[in-house]
């Protein structure tokens, strides 16, 4: 049973609401079985914390094609149950591994504990360009819902992006 997604007051706050844009980007996230399980597994075994990590794959002219997700520690410790900080140094010794290998970070995934899995103004403030963000709701330390967010055309908003079975 897929337990209820909770959705704190501040999710309909005019300042979350307008991170959101209503259209639906064309690009769409493929993304294997295995990657989804991992994100689902780390979600919920940090949960009631924020879990992050990397999408690494490739960009192709219909979205982002995910062979692997690495967890990245979140250095987020005074605010984990709602915010996460991706350590900069993984991060960095990911992308130096990758280099030559034809595979690149292409995008970031977090959970939301206890909190629907919509983007954040903090996630927009974080967000880059071009980028997947899936983000995974966790609600009494079970997989409620997965979703995937990008930036739109303006820059200034996430859209939502299909998830496909990359099988």
């Amino acid at each position: 049973m897929i337990p209820s997604v909770y959705e704190p007051e501040r999710f309909s706050s005019p300042e979350y609401l307008a991170v959101l844009d209503d259209s639906q980007s064309p690009a769409t996230l493929s993304l294997p079985a295995s990657c989804i399980e991992a994100i689902q597994n780390q979600g919920e075994a940090g949960y009631p914390h924020e879990i992050c990590g990397l999408l690494i794959g490739s960009i192709t002219e219909n979205g982002w094609m995910i062979t692997e997700v690495r967890q990245v520690e979140n250095l987020n410790t005074a605010r984990a149950a709602d915010r996460f900080e991706l350590d900069p140094a993984a991060y960095q010794r990911i992308d130096r591994a990758l280099r030559g290998t034809g595979h690149e970070i292409v995008g970031v995934y977090h959970s939301h504990p206890d909190a629907p899995a919509k983007p954040s103004p903090t996630d927009l403030g974080s967000a880059w360009e071009g980028f997947a963000y899936p983000i995974i709701s966790i609600c009494d330390g079970k997989v409620a819902d997965l979703r995937c967010w990008s930036i739109n055309e303006s820059g200034d908003r996430f859209q939502q992006n299909a998830i496909v079975d990359a099988a």
